[in-house]
């Protein structure tokens, strides 16, 4: 499987998909400035087919940059804002019981904000663990269930989260189990000088850039089937499943990572990072992803699948630089 090579219909079918995401890529930038790496993550994760949450402080366009790939990519999207008293039915829907003028009674499903090819779930960890399980269901199947009844949701569907950092007030840690489910976790750090400068003088004046769609849902799609033809080379794929394992404490024993990791990454990581290493190769303009892909994106894809122990924690020592050393391994 790994030493495949791209036919000359599949190659110019990849070449066109690397033309039309350029295009995507320069719409998203008229209308968010700077952040080229958590545009391009995010990007990786919508073209992989998967979830993204983004993680970052209030006020840094992360709201604005979910709707703008809602309509750069040609996605319906629906937006639920996360809060204490949000219960699963706001999120899935629910049945009502109706009477019909001969006086039968029958229940009728109303769905809720689910039902959409991109649900923006703003602030998830403002809402109670029992409300943020219940997109883990929609978010590994595509369907959810109510009244024993499943219901498939749009294609594509994507979930884009937001999140406050887990030290501001009033927040939950989200479940580990859905955490999993997310391809890639993007922190959204503060913008540079010249991007700040850039956003402060054009979104103070009398009219501000619009996003304009350049794709369908269709493409989309056709594009998540297209990357999945990409050939990976053993080199890479060797180094995938070497980092993803390092990660583990069982395979750490006796060495002073083991004493770092409190849990690490399953089989999921390897599945994100198998996707996500041939996106980025094809959003940069490349028919094959590299080793470099890989380091690349292992930070994203393995930040929020594994944990450090309270010694790592006391000792300063944050999960970028535990992955930074893995990485070290396939160097």
């Amino acid at each position: 499987m790994m030493d495949q090579t791209l036919d000359t219909v599949v190659l110019d079918r990849v070449e066109a998909t690397i033309e039309r995401f350029t295009r995507v890529r320069a719409e998203i930038g008229r209308v968010i400035f700077g952040q080229e790496r958590v545009v391009e993550e995010s990007l990786i994760t919508l073209l992989a087919g998967g979830h993204v949450l983004l993680v970052g402080v209030p006020g840094l366009a992360k709201t604005r940059l979910v709707e703008t790939l809602g309509v750069v990519l040609g996605l319906s999207q629906k937006r639920v804002q996360f809060t204490p008293d949000l219960m699963p039915a706001d999120i899935l829907g629910s049945e009502v019981l109706e009477e019909a003028d001969t006086g039968r009674r029958s229940f009728r499903f109303i769905p809720g904000p689910v039902f959409a090819q991109l649900l923006m779930a703003d602030e998830i960890n403002r809402a109670s663990p029992r409300t943020q399980a219940a997109l883990l269901q929609a978010m590994q199947e595509r369907r959810v269930t109510v009244a024993g009844h499943d219901h498939r949701l749009p294609e594509p569907f994507h979930v884009l989260a937001t999140q406050n950092p887990i030290e501001q007030e009033g927040t939950y840690p989200l479940p580990e189990a859905q955490l999993d489910r997310f391809l890639l976790q993007v922190n959204v750090d503060y913008p540079e000088h010249a991007a700040e400068r850039r956003m402060m003088i054009e979104t103070t004046g009398l009219e501000e850039a619009r996003p304009r769609p350049v794709l369908h849902a269709g493409e989309l799609v056709e594009a998540q089937e297209l990357l999945r033809r990409i050939p990976v080379g053993e080199r890479v794929v060797d180094a995938i499943l070497d980092v993803v394992r390092a990660g583990r404490p069982s395979n750490q024993a006796g060495s002073e990572m083991a004493e770092l990791i409190a849990w690490g990454p399953g089989p999921r990581a390897s599945q994100a990072l198998m996707l996500a290493v041939r996106v980025r190769a094809l959003l940069q303009g490349r028919l094959a992803p590299s080793v470099e892909d890989v380091i690349a994106l292992a930070p994203p894809v393995l930040r929020h699948r594994m944990s450090l122990t309270f010694t790592a924690r006391a000792e300063g020592v944050s999960l970028d630089d535990v992955i930074q050393r893995l990485c070290a391994v396939i160097r």
